[in-house]
């Protein structure tokens, strides 16, 4: 079984992933996975440790002469900001794990809490997710995202295809938004609300192209493909709600609205529409599979909150860390991560291999049987 964890804290000496489960003979080098940490690295909105950090991955183990071997691989990304890891701090935010982190576990010092529950740990979300994305690709399988909201800002484009969002980064490396006419719109929202020692929330869809039918399973709760989704998703920071396909809109529809009629043309099973995200009964159906992830606005306020210190129980203001103005456009590729890791635990609980071209062989075998085209 695939799986991963990490280890490190905020301004701690690095953070830490071990991914176990990946088949060998996977070609995966540094640039692969820096490539998708530098999408993580800027944008607009950003505080001001992407300035201090260059988050370059160092690979420790499971790769050898530029392939997986098969056994765990180890990843290492260096923290060059160690400044602040003595601070105490006794003012819990409000939004955040430090209030409840601190009673849960005892602490008097709020920093033993903030340090592992910051989003700084995503880094290595991402680097395993790199991984994930380079043996998803054996399959041709992408995953791209866009952001679609931020603050009260949303794009009005609503007919688009993934081969639009795929490259966005590079199009707009500012807000991620394939609507030119609400990028600049978005980044004035930004400003706005750093102006107002204010944050912001926002709302990033990701697109999973090319995906197979059949990963997942409705047999079982725990199978069931949009349920492990929605958890990865789900545990990214400041993501407080997930929707697959239409899934809110479709709550007001009737079935003859909203439901993907399914046909037929050249002997290929084809949906005219795909309302549902690409996933019906806790299984993937061929299409893409559509996520979108709404953001909260982030915990630390330039402005702070009320609060109560958690050593004298004196009412105060809650402690400024720095921080981002919004977390959407760069929580994207986070995201993005945590679906390909989803998605390649789908896909090796199917198709098997301790080695690629084990899983290879499994797949090839399986797609011939289907009537559906892939790309």
């Amino acid at each position: 079984m695939l799986k991963f964890l990490t280890a490190g804290e905020s301004h701690g000496k690095a953070e830490i992933a071990i991914l176990e489960g990946m088949p060998a003979g996977l070609f995966i080098s540094h640039e692969d996975i820096n490539r998708e940490l530098k999408k993580r690295m800027h944008d607009y909105g950003r505080g001001g440790r992407a300035e201090i950090e260059t988050d370059e991955a160092k690979i420790l183990s499971g790769v050898r002469q530029g392939k997986t071997i098969g056994s765990p691989i180890a990843l290492l990304v260096e923290n060059k900001d160690q400044a602040k890891w003595e601070d105490k701090i006794t003012k819990p935010r409000p939004g955040h794990a430090d209030l409840a982190g601190s009673l849960k576990y005892g602490f008097d010092d709020v920093r033993n809490v903030l340090e592992r529950a910051s989003a700084r740990e995503t880094v290595m979300r991402v680097a395993v997710g790199a991984v994930c994305k380079k043996f998803l690709s054996e399959f041709g399988i992408e995953i791209a995202s866009h952001t679609i909201r931020i603050g009260k800002i949303a794009i009005t484009k609503t007919d688009y295809s993934f081969d639009e969002i795929k490259d966005i980064y590079i199009k707009d490396p500012d807000v991620h938004c394939i609507d030119k006419n609400t990028q600049e719109k978005m980044k004035q929202e930004i400003t706005n609300a750093r102006l107002n020692k204010d944050t912001l929330g926002g709302i990033v869809e990701i697109i999973a192209h090319n995906v197979p039918v059949g990963l997942g399973s409705y047999v079982h709760f725990d199978k069931r493909l949009d349920a492990n989704i929605a958890q990865a998703l789900m545990s990214v920071p400041s993501v407080k709600a997930v929707e697959i396909g239409n899934g809110i809109e479709a709550s007001g529809k009737t079935g003859k609205e909203i439901q993907d009629a399914i046909t037929v043309s050249n002997n290929s099973i084809q949906r005219k529409t795909n309302n549902m995200g690409g996933i019906e009964g806790g299984m993937s159906n061929g299409e893409d599979i559509v996520c979108r992830v709404y953001h909260k606005p982030l915990s630390t306020i330039y402005d702070p909150l009320p609060t109560v210190d958690i050593k004298t129980k004196e009412k105060t203001v809650a402690a400024i860390e720095r921080s981002d103005v919004c977390v959407a456009p760069r929580a994207g590729v986070v995201s993005e991560s945590m679906i390909a890791y989803t998605l390649a635990q789908a896909m090796l609980e199917k198709f098997g291999g301790d080695s690629l071209q084990e899983t290879k062989r499994n797949f090839d075998a399986y797609i011939k049987l289907l009537p559906i085209k892939r790309v």
